[in-house]
């Protein structure tokens, strides 16, 4: 098949998925044209069967603003015509699905017929689609689709909670690549952080008020005074990060942080890991999470959307009520309060996580990739 996959090409979580998701596609044999305004970030060399598309932005006088929609609507156009495009697949309903919807009745009106399939990640419904000034072309935009997924039942719950809409909503879960957390702990990188044998405690977010990185450090702070010896890696960057180096000054605790910043990959790090946290007031699926579980890193987290989808409790890690910082640190605590607890609870991470292979949900777009063209080729 030739595929169009339209994204953005950032760190974000549906980018990454998208990427990835269209990188395997291409090993598989089908041809993939990504489309966005750069190259995606984990495009990160030519490969077979892959091609790249770029959204050019340009400032004119009479706009404010760049008016990205139709740029990308015209260029949307142009791929499909040219490059004889069977399916687009859009990730992130606006401005990816209207801009689809647009294409596909340009190019109706010259007799080519395009299908497209619109994922919905979490924030273009939990976030964005909360604006009033954006749910009308959301609610618009799920409905044009030729077929909808969502990336957790949490997710496509809140879908028919927050929008009018009576369609079907496909669930196709994020993925990992198991076979590329298949790493040895590499023991003089751990030795840097851990020189005395600690626990290595992890966060990876990007540090917005959601994801309640104060949090981190209380259940951090709450597990030392329970006689863990550990260090925290910090990954990550973002508007809360000024504050949680002013406290960790403040608890004395900066000998026992580090702040690592943004990475572009963070598998060596969860690779030297052995306790992720994640307190997230909510998160549509989880991602983060399930990196960790496939580097063997027991998950402590908020039972909060689509976590518990990914997080078994007391099997891969432990749930919490969201801002229960006590019982998180307690969780946190049994899992490393011996050698033996830890051992089992990294091999029923490692277990959890193969749920979610690529080798196992790649298939599941594949043959909704098939019933979007057959389905829309019949009308």
């Amino acid at each position: 098949m030739k595929i169009g996959i339209v994204l953005y090409p950032t760190f974000g979580g549906s980018g990454v998925v998208a990427t990835e998701l269209g990188k395997a596609l291409a090993k598989k044999g089908h041809e993939i044209h990504f489309i966005t305004y750069s190259l995606p970030v984990r495009l990160d060399r030519l490969r077979e069967n892959i091609f790249f598309h770029e959204v050019s932005i340009s400032d004119y006088p009479l706009f404010e603003h760049t008016p990205y929609e139709q740029v990308l609507t015209s260029k949307l156009v142009d791929v499909v015509k040219y490059e004889r495009l069977e399916l687009l697949h859009c990730h992130y309903a606006i401005p990816h699905a209207s801009a689809a919807y647009m294409a596909q009745q340009i190019l109706k009106d010259e007799g080519i017929h395009i299908p497209f399939i619109t994922t919905l990640h979490g924030t273009d419904i939990t976030l964005v689609g909360k604006d009033p000034s954006f749910e009308p072309v959301i609610t618009f935009s799920i409905k044009k689709s030729t077929i909808v997924t969502a990336v957790s039942e949490s997710l496509k719950a809140d879908t028919y909670e927050h929008f009018n809409i009576n369609r079907d909503i496909e669930v196709v879960p994020n993925f990992i690549k198991l076979s590329e957390y298949e790493l040895e702990n590499n023991i003089k990188y751990k030795e840097r952080y851990a020189p005395e044998g600690e626990f290595l405690v992890t966060h990876i977010s990007n540090f917005r008020k959601v994801k309640r990185v104060h949090d981190v450090l209380e259940v951090f702070r709450r597990l030392l005074d329970k006689g863990i010896k550990a260090k925290l890696l910090l990954v990550g960057d973002g508007p809360e990060r000024n504050i949680l180096e002013r406290t960790c000054r403040e608890w004395g605790l900066c000998d026992k942080i580090v702040f690592l910043g943004s990475l572009k990959s963070t598998i060596e790090v969860l690779a030297i890991s052995d306790l992720f946290l994640l307190p997230s007031e909510t998160e549509s699926f989880g991602l983060a999470a399930l990196e960790a579980l496939a580097a063997k890193v027991p998950v402590i987290a908020s039972n909060t959307g689509g976590i518990p989808e990914v997080v078994t409790h007391g099997f891969s890690g432990y749930l919490s009520d969201v801002g229960d910082v006590e019982d998180m640190a307690n969780n946190a605590y049994e899992i490393l309060k011996s050698k033996e607890e830890l051992s089992k609870f990294k091999k029923h991470a490692y277990k959890e996580a193969s749920r979610f292979d690529i080798d196992k949900i790649l298939p599941l777009y594949e043959a909704l990739y098939v019933k979007a063209i057959a389905d829309h080729s019949s009308r």
